[in-house]
C-alpha cells in the first residue's frame, strides 16, 4: 500500500509549461488519493509547484533540505513539517526512510542523480520500494533509451531495467506502483555469472 511518494524534481520550472501543469497535477492525484507528498523542500521551480498544490489541497507535505540549500532552493517555510539535515547524503537517506515509492519529475543532475541512487539501493537490495518515472512530454526518453542500451551491453540485467516503472499518466504509474514487485537477483552471484563469462 503506498502511503507517501517521494518525488524528485526540479528547482527550475523548466522551459514547458507542461512540467509545472504535470507537478500540479500530481500533487492533486495525490491528496485524492490520500498519498501524502515527501520532497526536497524548496519553494521554487517543479518543487514549489508539487508542494504548494498538495498544501491547497489540504495534503500532507514533508520537505527534507539540507542546511546548506536553505537559501539556495528558498526552503518552503509554510511546511509544518521541514526537516533540515546536514547533508545531501543524510537528506536521501532521510526521504528514503520515510516514503512507500520514488518518483522522478523532469530536472536536472539533482534529480536524476537522486533517482538513480533510489534504483541503485532497489538493485543492491537496500529496499524494495517501486521507483518510477513520469515522463512529461517525453522527457526522459533519452534516459529510457541509455538504460536499454545497458542492457543490450551486459551492464544491466533485463531483471533490474525491469524494475523501472514508466507511465506518461500518474494514475497508470500508482497502479504500476501496486504491483511492483521487487526481483529476487543476488548480486554478487551475477557478477560471478558475467565475470566467469
Amino acid at each position: 500500500m503506498i502511503k507517501t511518494v517521494c518525488v524528485f524534481c526540479g528547482s527550475s520550472p523548466g522551459a514547458r509549461p507542461e512540467y509545472s501543469q504535470a507537478a500540479r497535477r500530481l500533487g492533486h492525484t495525490l491528496v485524492e488519493r490520500e498519498i501524502g507528498l515527501v520532497y526536497g523542500g524548496g519553494s521554487v521551480g517543479l518543487m514549489g509547484a508539487i508542494a504548494t498544490s498538495v498544501l491547497d489541497a489540504g495534503g500532507k507535505v514533508t520537505g527534507v533540505i539540507p542546511a546548506a540549500l536553505l537559501e539556495k532552493e528558498v526552503a518552503l517555510t509554510e511546511l509544518s513539517d521541514l526537516r533540515v539535515v546536514d547533508s545531501m547524503h543524510e537528506r536521501k537517506a532521510l526521504m528514503a526512510e520515510i516514503c512507500d515509492a520514488f518518483v522522478a519529475l523532469p530536472g536536472g543532475f539533482g534529480t536524476t542523480e537522486e533517482f538513480i541512487e533510489a534504483l541503485t539501493w532497489a538493485q543492491l537490495g537496500i529496499h524494495g520500494k517501486p521507483c518510477g518515472i513520469l515522463n512529461v512530454s517525453n522527457y526522459f526518453d533519452h534516459l529510457i533509451d541509455y538504460l536499454d542500451r545497458a542492457v543490450v551491453d551486459g551492464f544491466l540485467r533485463p531483471e533490474h531495467r525491469a524494475m523501472i516503472c514508466i507511465a506518461d499518466d500518474l494514475n497508470n504509474l500508482l497502479a504500476q506502483f501496486e504491483a511492483y514487485e521487487p526481483p529476487r537477483i543476488d548480486k554478487a552471484e551475477w557478477i560471478l555469472t558475467i565475470n566467469e563469462a
